[in-house]
C-alpha cells in the first residue's frame, strides 16, 4: 500500500505499473487509521495497489502459510 509498483519503474522492475485513484486511497487510509487491518501481516500491503489488493494479499499469505505446516 503506497509502495505500489510506479509506471515509470517498469522497465528496471519488470513490474507493471498500478493506479489507485483518491477516492480508493482516502478509503484505504481511512481502513489503517481507525485499526480496521491491525491484524493484516506488514507483508501484505508491500507492493500492492489498493487496499482490497492488500486484504486479498493477506488471505493469500495465509493460506500459503497453512500449506506449509
Amino acid at each position: 500500500f503506497l509502495s505500489q509498483s510506479f509506471f515509470i519503474a517498469e522497465v528496471f522492475t519488470g513490474s507493471s505499473g498500478k493506479y489507485v485513484g483518491l477516492a480508493k486511497t482516502i478509503r484505504g487510509f481511512k481502513l489503517i487509521l481507525f485499526g480496521e487491518l491491525d491484524g493484516l501481516p506488514e507483508q501484505a500491503f508491500y507492493l500492492v495497489g489498493n487496499i482490497d489488493k492488500v486484504t486479498a494479499k493477506a488471505t493469500n499469505l495465509e493460506m500459503e502459510s497453512k500449506l506449509k505446516k
